[in-house]
């Protein structure tokens, strides 16, 4: 298989064109979308290619989602995110960028901002079967796909399919893969969520909702539903945390319960639920989780009796004894 600089450099012989730049060749089938239910943006996307997500997928809270594609240009990641991040409408930020492009005939890049307001560009040049569809606050592009199947059923599974925006999205790749994918198979897949507004500090990690990637595997569409599944249960984890440290136990041990359920084979989420409830003196209730935790995984008393020391639970000798006893 000839490397990406060697084919962009056959690509020039044969058509006469001349290389402004080596881009990365990445094919492959992606979609961009608003929720307008939340507000909540993303992009989802699978290839045959290595960590199609370091370069396909591009969103900020309250500005809007990219995803560029084909003979990639990064630059329509950052570039696009700065326009609409500037009050420019995604078409318009698009419109512009194509413009200015030296190349822009192999391109494919699909925007769609705050508002909704989306846009899609299609190159001459992308690989057939090759194209696009933009619906209400989305849009569905494709190149080098196996038939020209694969956007419109995209297209139908994100309209009919329900659940948040990240389920959605995964429906749209799922269909796509299951009407002929990419016509050279699967290799990774991304999935990026961010919120409808920004909260001014993106460094914490607080705006973006979902952000995960499949860098190479058989079945990157399986994979990311499951690291979705985990991230989520995490996600019930956090919130527990955080309503502990406002005091509202009886709320925060939903949210433990919610990870446990989510993902039942991590075997620390049920562990510190359990903690919870012992240390606030619900032990009867804590007892069953802690015997099944310590016969999964014993490493875990273990890591009870450093706690007392770190003040993340009582510093109770009966109490750790009773514990310590259920692993017996």
């Amino acid at each position: 298989m000839p490397s990406q600089l060697m084919r962009i450099a056959l690509m020039a012989v044969v058509t006469g064109a001349q290389v402004l730049q080596a881009d990365p060749l990445v094919h492959t089938f992606s979609i961009v979308a608003r929720d307008p239910a939340t507000g909540d943006m993303g992009v989802a996307v699978q290839s045959h290619w290595f960590s199609v997500g370091s370069i396909v997928t591009w969103a900020e809270a309250g500005v809007g989602a990219v995803a560029t594609q084909s003979f990639v240009d990064p630059g329509y990641g950052l570039r696009g995110l700065g326009l609409m991040r500037g009050g420019v409408s995604a078409p318009e930020a698009l419109k512009q960028l194509v413009a200015k492009d030296p190349q822009p005939e192999g391109r494919q890049v699909a925007m769609v901002d705050v508002q909704g307001r989306v846009d899609v560009y299609t190159g001459t040049s992308a690989v057939a079967a090759a194209g696009h569809f933009v619906g209400e606050q989305f849009s569905v592009q494709a190149n080098m796909m196996a038939n020209a199947k694969v956007w419109p059923a995209m297209a139908e599974a994100y309209r009919r399919t329900q659940g948040d925006l990240a389920d959605r999205l995964l429906a749209a790749l799922d269909a796509g893969q299951a009407a002929g994918g990419d016509a050279r198979g699967r290799q990774s897949a991304a999935l990026l969520v961010v919120k409808a507004k920004g909260t001014g500090r993106p460094w914490v990690g607080a705006d973006r909702i979902f952000d995960l990637r499949i860098e190479d595997h058989p079945q990157p569409l399986v994979e990311l539903r499951r690291l979705l599944r985990l991230q989520r249960a995490y996600g019930h984890a956090n919130r527990g945390d955080e309503l502990m440290t406002e005091k509202r136990v009886d709320a925060a041990l939903v949210e433990y319960a919610a990870a446990s359920r989510l993902a039942p084979e991590i075997v620390e989420l049920p562990f510190w639920h359990a903690v919870t409830l012992a240390s606030i003196g619900r032990e009867a209730e804590a007892a069953p989780i802690f015997r099944a935790v310590f016969a999964k995984e014993p490493l875990w008393l273990e890591m009870l009796v450093r706690l007392p020391a770190a003040g993340l639970f009582p510093n109770d000798p009966a109490l750790l004894a009773r514990i310590k006893a259920l692993a017996r």
